[in-house]
């Protein structure tokens, strides 16, 4: 049934799906309570959040005046993230909470920092009717970490207008444009951003991990991210995020951070108290103006304040692609159009927890460059078609060339771990994109290509030229396209493999559907999917070939 022609009840039928606790009903379901008459929210039995709601009311301004109050989707997040168990310790130790642009999760994250700061967040004792009574913690030190100082300063901005007189007064509250300290000093708020370096050993009780769709590689988020983690498990802190829909392939904190999320979804991963919260659109659902008006209001959840007919129209401008919109107002993971994979067509294809084993049969492809780019090796084992990445060699994104000069690959560790592969398994075929590496695919042709069943080209056993045969390449990279959407190869989950095959972009030529890099100059590397698409050639000439008489030998080998 095509998006296009859904009727208005069709599409009020394509419910949102609804992550986490808070929009969780006692009966099981998720949902709004109009849609499901009938229905209560369930709440956590033992909480510091009723006692932290009346201290915000009582300490803290409303940003249009008056008293501070929480909406009631705000009420049940404050009451799940401050949940205690039988012994007074935090249920979750770190969460997201991922919603729509314009949402409101900066002022959520400003008045969670101020409670932090001087509230009572901490477990004091249980009361005589067995009630979790909070206190402050004395010691506080609070962050909001960003990768620039722009977005530390969108929750920073905020404090001012949220502590009232009295919550000044009470503390001793002394405000900065960076650092904001009460107690005397012996309690701060402040904003941190990449310099990951400076955060090592740091003794914080709560992080707010801002915008992390925007953590990546390339901007050291990823960095500041384990750093935080590594922070918080010694210091007993925890940690939130913040975050719109990521975009796939980017390899972004937010992306990591889902990734391990549904691995505990899905039981492949112990729960370390993680808990996420988002609500995001059906696949199914249209851009049209008519089933926005239908959706929105569902995805903004209590943020009244967004205005549908703004959001129309900004979906509606021609110069945003649909991909983005759906992320900014649909709060949707979804890849760019060009993408050559969605998250769901490389999920499905996971085999959580493969190995290879010395002595199984495989194929391997190569791609490299050997400056300021990257080169990698990719095995499939030939019993059950998994994929795995035994090499990636790629710049550092520190690397800091006016200081190191050019960066390039280490050519002998390549070399010395395609020989150690050749060496603990059975390599069938060996398909390797010659350019820049042509001197090394020689020797491999020489030193070990006489023990290939199936050669890359009738006169060479290992190079394949993909600048000269566009026609063949092209080919075997839609016989790729087909095994990974049909689930007919597999791959070890690897986050790197994952991470260039997402970051392809499809690229139409003379012969067919082709792939490239998202621009010239990107430095989102595809070697690792170039690689896998040569190893996977490999295997299609080794399973279409049923009998292949091994070069330099005389036996036969028979699949």
């Amino acid at each position: 049934m095509a998006t296009a022609t859904l009727s208005a009840e069709e599409i009020d039928a394509l419910e949102p799906y609804y992550f986490g606790l808070t929009w969780k009903h006692k009966a099981g379901c998720f949902g709004r309570l109009e849609d499901h008459p009938g229905c209560e929210w369930e709440l956590p039995e033992l909480t510091l959040g009723w006692q932290i709601v009346a201290w915000c009311t009582k300490y803290l301004n409303g940003l249009d005046g008056g008293h501070w109050t929480f909406t009631p989707e705000q009420l049940r997040w404050i009451l799940w993230w401050y949940a205690v168990d039988q012994d007074g310790e935090f249920v979750y130790r770190t969460g997201v909470f991922q919603r729509l642009k314009g949402h409101g999760k900066d002022p959520l994250a400003a008045v969670m920092c101020l409670i932090e700061f001087v509230g009572p967040s901490r477990f004091s004792h249980f009361d005589a009717e067995g009630v979790p009574v909070g206190k402050a913690n004395r010691r506080s030190w609070v962050q909001i970490a960003a990768v620039s100082r722009d977005q530390t300063k969108n929750t920073m901005t905020l404090f001012p207008s949220l502590m009232s007189d009295l919550l000044i007064q009470t503390y001793g509250i002394k405000a900065g444009a960076e650092i904001i300290r009460a107690h005397r000093g012996r309690c701060r708020i402040e904003a941190v951003t990449s310099n990951y370096r400076s955060l090592e050993g740091g003794r914080s009780s709560f992080v707010i991990m801002n915008e992390t769709h925007h953590w990546v590689r390339g901007n050291s988020g990823d960095k500041m991210y384990e750093t935080i983690d590594g922070n918080a498990t010694k210091m007993n802190c925890r940690y939130l995020a913040i975050t719109n829909a990521y975009l796939p392939g980017e390899d972004s904190v937010a992306e990591k951070m889902r990734f391990a999320w549904e691995l505990i979804q899905e039981g492949r991963a112990e729960d370390i108290g993680f808990l996420y919260d988002s609500i995001e659109a059906h696949e199914k659902t249209p851009l049209t103006p008519d089933a926005l008006r239908i959706v929105i209001p569902k995805i903004r959840g209590d943020a009244t304040w967004l205005r549908v007919d703004a959001i129309i129209k900004s979906v509606q401008n021609t110069s945003i692609t649909a991909a983005r919109s759906r992320r900014m107002w649909l709060n949707m993971i979804v890849a760019d159009e060009e993408a050559l994979y969605g998250p769901d067509q490389l999920r499905a294809i996971v085999r959580d927890g493969a190995t290879l084993t010395p002595g199984d049969e495989i194929v391997l492809g190569f791609d490299g460059g050997r400056y300021e780019d990257s080169t990698a090796l990719v095995a499939i084992r030939l019993k059950d078609r998994v994929s795995f990445l035994l090499g990636l060699w790629e710049q550092p994104h520190t690397w800091d060339t006016e200081k190191r000069g050019r960066w390039q690959v280490d050519a002998q560790a390549v070399d010395s771990t395609v020989r150690s592969t050749f060496s603990k398994f059975k390599v069938k075929a060996f398909f390797a994109d010659v350019n820049l590496w042509e001197s090394y695919i020689t020797d491999w042709t020489n030193d070990l290509g006489s023990g290939l069943a199936v050669k890359a080209r009738q006169d060479a056993a290992i190079a394949f030229d993909m600048r000269n045969r566009q026609q063949e390449t092209t080919r075997a990279h839609e016989r790729l396209i087909s095994s990974i959407v049909e689930g007919k190869v597999f791959f070890d989950g690897d986050l790197s493999l994952r991470r260039h095959t997402m970051n392809a972009r499809r690229f139409v030529n003379n012969f067919g559907q082709y792939f490239r890099k998202e621009s010239q100059d990107s430095n989102r590397r595809i070697d690792a999917y170039a690689a896998w698409m040569l190893a996977h050639e490999a295997l299609h000439r080794c399973l279409t070939n049923p009998k292949q008489e091994r070069t330099g030998s005389g036996d036969g080998w028979f699949l």
